[in-house]
């Protein structure tokens, strides 16, 4: 008798109600061999608690949606060694290793075990309250943040690495990023992009009241520390993969590193970091003068065109205006 093998497939609420997709996708999964759970719960768990992970025996998460939905499954293989897949059914989905045009070929390499593994780098978080002897932890995958608490003020910080004192200021707050989410939120502050393999945490002032606010990258065996003024005019608010949050009293300290844990990605080419980086931001490979001079020529390297307008096409010449 075959070993039963086990999936666990992620989505959201509105895709299960809307066509076929994940209904087509749990069909061709059993047909595969695999006995599957489907989980489209939106529940966010309480930041510092345990969520509830994917049983033992389970061989692969797949995940049907965004790059938030791949965050949502990320809870679920927490601490364990279980890989996720993701198929985009969102926007971006950089995360996301096909897209949905491409789902049965998909699943036929999933159920023909044709991937390899892709070991993600995770922050841990361990927050100490005002009062407290013990700390609470969390996690991430993307990126970390911790922002001022009333919206008209800002958060008074003081930061430091390995236990020495590098900065202070007031600002809307700081994201401290993995490599994974160095594209995602840091990003779009100003952050540089880490290649995923790169071992290290990135760390990003929003909008800092100080001469010296750049990003900064450190090595995976140093920890960054946050304090909050006692006398900071706002208190602060940390948040972990857009998702588990928590209120921080003035006083509180926070402390992030590199975790012990990996998130293990299913991968299934070998199509490098840049080609997706690419394909994704469609980023513009051909500079403006390059684009310039090709909208000014046919396809023998006649100039169509002067730099004023100036049709010089000869007579008799058809030029096509779509």
């Amino acid at each position: 008798m075959a070993k039963v093998r086990h999936a666990v497939v992620v989505t959201h609420k509105k895709l299960r109600e809307t066509g076929t997709i994940v209904q087509d996708t749990l069909l061709q999964l059993e047909r595969g061999g695999f006995d599957v759970t489907l989980v489209d719960t939106d529940t966010i768990p309480d930041f510092g608690t345990l969520p509830q992970t994917v049983p033992p025996e389970t061989e692969i998460v797949v995940v049907l949606g965004g790059d938030g939905t791949i965050l949502r499954a990320a809870e679920l293989v927490h601490c364990t060694d279980v890989p996720i897949i993701g198929i985009n059914m969102g926007h971006v989905g950089f995360l996301a290793e096909f897209e949905s045009f491409q789902l049965e070929e998909a699943i036929r390499r999933i159920c023909d075990h044709d991937y390899r593994i892709d070991e993600r780098m995770v922050a841990h978080v361990d927050v100490w309250l005002p009062g407290t002897t013990e700390a609470l932890s969390d996690w991430a995958l993307n990126d970390v943040t911790i922002e001022r608490a009333d919206r008209g003020k800002m958060v008074e910080m003081s930061i430091g690495i390995d236990g020495v004192a590098m900065s202070s200021f007031g600002c809307d707050g700081v994201i401290v990023s993995t490599p994974t989410g160095s594209t995602a939120y840091a990003f779009s502050a100003g952050g540089p992009i880490i290649w995923p393999d790169v071992q290290a945490l990135l760390m990003v002032p929003l909008a800092a009241h100080a001469l010296f606010s750049r990003p900064i990258v450190i090595g995976s065996t140093s920890t960054l520390q946050f304090t909050i003024h006692d006398d900071s005019t706002s208190g602060g608010w940390i948040c972990c993969d857009g998702r588990r949050q928590l209120a921080l009293a003035k006083g509180t300290r926070v402390e992030i590193r590199q975790s012990a844990s990996k998130l293990r990605l299913a991968r299934l080419s070998d199509v490098p970091f840049t080609n997706r980086l690419v394909t994704k931001f469609n980023l513009p490979v051909e500079g403006w003068r390059e684009q310039n001079a090709s909208k000014h020529e046919d396809t023998d390297g006649r100039l169509l065109t002067d730099p004023q307008g100036t049709s010089l096409k000869g007579e008799g010449d058809e030029v096509d205006e779509c």
